[in-house]
């Protein structure tokens, strides 16, 4: 299907009057268009109308007059409908911005994921336009390159499933209607498994809330839009000063939004903090969004002596003492008013993370306010909640009937060396293909960068050479990435080593940990609520969570390597 053509012309009224004169279809016809300029600053925006001629008019006279857009192109074919050019609309808007290359000037007013008649064969035909496009030099890179990016999988222009959408509206209007009383602080929390959305949800929500405190009655806003009914001037005047945050406590991944949101019109790399950040900042905020709140840390050791006395400091200047019940979520409802938490209790891997006493505690309140919501739809793992559901509870020792798993990729591996090379095969078929591991060894090549980490079946690996965007960084595929690096990602295909710190005991037949062998420090130390009492069993949860997360990674498939053979054999027989 590719009887599309892609008409050009200025971005001016004369130019605009002539060409919808020279077709019938031009004023009245279903279209997809793009609007760009080709001076310094590249700005671009994607549009659908099924009267180009009008639109363009208004936008001449609208807020992209002053843009220093020079370019129309206008995508026509006669099989076009409505629900096509929708759906052209959004993939070109998120290719777009994936990009990187061009200024999107889109609102984020909600793109559409509808299902069409005939959608699978009009979706072929999108590639077609994307080339086109992409020949006359408004994409830089491939739809694999584009859509295998952070850019690409953190963006906030997203087409959301219902899920999403609901939870979303849910989120907007309780929020709005917490501000309203001026003197009204709340929690908001969204829960959902690995998959479902969460980071996404904290991104988009940024953007829209973004783009309804500065929307001008003169601004696109398309009226069948999913959240169209927001951008209205009381919504915008309860906005209006708005102040917000998104704290993320891993560094990788905090690195990679950033990247994001330098790309993003209103949204900016500043809002993006640590926790530390929040604690230390003299001004408060209306706003701040949490994602992986689970990982927000307790008055414990903390990985250096400058941020133990940070900790120390932070509390004293917001409560006075440096009592060790004072948490980091403590720092952040003291210095905002309102809050998003984004939670999986099941992906806490270390002693110091938020305890589950915390956790439940502000999901119940939260529930007793209206205000929890539930993501509960596999975004990720192609083989949808049921697998992710199936591997925690294998990993919990049960003894779960195997899903259906469609065509998603699962296999178990006795040798190292075959996984490995598996990997290697689907990363030059899909990309964003690596291996990844329990932290079972030491990091000998953080000290020396010419030492292996790794050996096993002959095969010598090192951890992860940086903290920062491991996957995307080169030579990550001849390394092996640990749960700091990667939690919070996608990969098309993970590659997970399960190492000796999880094995079945000769004893009891039940899956246990090695203490010995588990050897991230901060993994079994005891600190936090667990000081006094930190056994075996608390620590076996950690490392469940660590390969929970490690083992739903993977979009397209999941290889296993285990290292106590009782437990490959027992994962070999459960998983075929």
């Amino acid at each position: 299907m590719t009887g599309f053509s892609i008409q050009r012309l200025p971005f001016e009224k004369t130019a605009v009057d002539a060409w919808a004169r020279d077709d019938a279809r031009h004023p009245n016809w279903p279209v997809v268009y793009v609007i760009d300029s080709s001076g310094t600053r590249r700005k671009l925006y994607v549009g659908e109308t099924v009267s180009t001629a009008t639109r363009m008019r208004q936008h001449l006279t609208g807020s992209k007059k002053n843009e220093g857009l020079d370019s129309i192109r206008v995508v026509i074919d006669e099989r076009f409908n409505k629900s096509v050019c929708l759906d052209l609309e959004s993939h070109l808007i998120r290719w777009f911005h994936g990009d990187g290359r061009y200024e999107l000037l889109n609102g984020n007013d909600g793109l559409t994921d509808a299902q069409y008649y005939d959608r699978a064969l009009y979706r072929e035909s999108f590639r077609d336009v994307f080339e086109a496009l992409r020949a006359e030099g408004l994409f830089s890179r491939s739809i694999p390159q584009i859509e295998n990016s952070d850019l690409f999988k953190l963006s906030p222009f997203k087409a959301l499933n219902d899920d999403q959408a609901i939870a979303i509206t849910d989120v907007i209007e309780g929020l709005l209607a917490d501000m309203e009383d001026a003197d009204r602080r709340s929690t908001l929390v969204v829960q959902g498994s690995p998959g479902t959305g969460k980071t996404i949800i904290a991104i988009f929500l940024m953007k829209l809330l973004a783009d309804i405190r500065d929307h001008q009655d003169h601004d696109d806003v398309q009226p069948d839009s999913i959240f169209a009914d927001f951008f209205v001037p009381e919504n915008r005047e309860l906005l209006a000063d708005l102040r917000m945050a998104l704290v993320i406590p891993q560094q990788s991944l905090r690195e990679s939004v950033k990247k994001v949101f330098t790309k993003t019109p209103r949204l900016d790399p500043s809002m993006v903090l640590t926790p530390f950040q929040v604690g230390e900042s003299d001004a408060a905020f209306d706003f701040i969004l949490v994602d992986e709140t689970h990982r927000l840390g307790q008055r414990a050791n903390q990985a250096s002596g400058v941020q133990n006395r940070k900790f120390r400091d932070i509390n004293i200047a917001l409560f006075g003492e440096d009592d060790p019940r004072y948490t980091q979520l403590d720092w952040i409802k003291a210095r905002s008013r309102h809050q998003l938490l984004l939670v999986d209790g099941e992906q806490s891997v270390r002693p110091h993370d938020l305890s589950p006493a915390i956790r439940t505690r502000e999901v119940r309140a939260a529930r007793d306010q209206h205000r929890q919501y539930r993501l509960t739809t596999q975004m990720r793992v192609r083989a949808g909640a049921d697998y992710v559901e199936y591997v925690r509870a294998l990993l919990r020792d049960e003894r779960p009937v195997r899903p259906d798993l469609g065509d998603y990729d699962l296999r178990m591996f006795d040798d190292l060396g075959e996984m490995q090379a598996a990997i290697r095969a689907r990363d030059a078929e899909v990309g964003l293909s690596r291996l990844v591991a329990g932290y079972a060894w030491d990091w000998v090549s953080r000290r020396d960068p010419q030492a292996f980490d790794i050996t096993l079946d002959g095969i010598r690996l090192r951890w992860n050479s940086t903290d920062k965007d491991w996957i995307n960084a080169p030579g990550s595929l001849d390394e092996v990435g640990s749960i700091h690096t990667v939690q919070g990602y996608d990969l098309n295909y993970a590659g997970v080593i399960i190492g000796p710190d999880l094995r079945v005991s000769p004893a009891t037949g039940h899956i246990v940990t090695d203490w010995d062998a588990y050897r991230d420090k901060k993994g079994k130390e005891r600190t936090g609520h667990l000081a006094a009492s930190f056994g075996d069993d608390d620590l076996l949860v950690f490392i469940r969570n660590v390969y929970g997360v490690l083992l739903t990674r993977g979009m397209l498939g999941t290889y296993v390597y285990v290292c106590d053979p009782e437990l490959r054999e027992r994962l070999t027989r459960l998983l075929a």
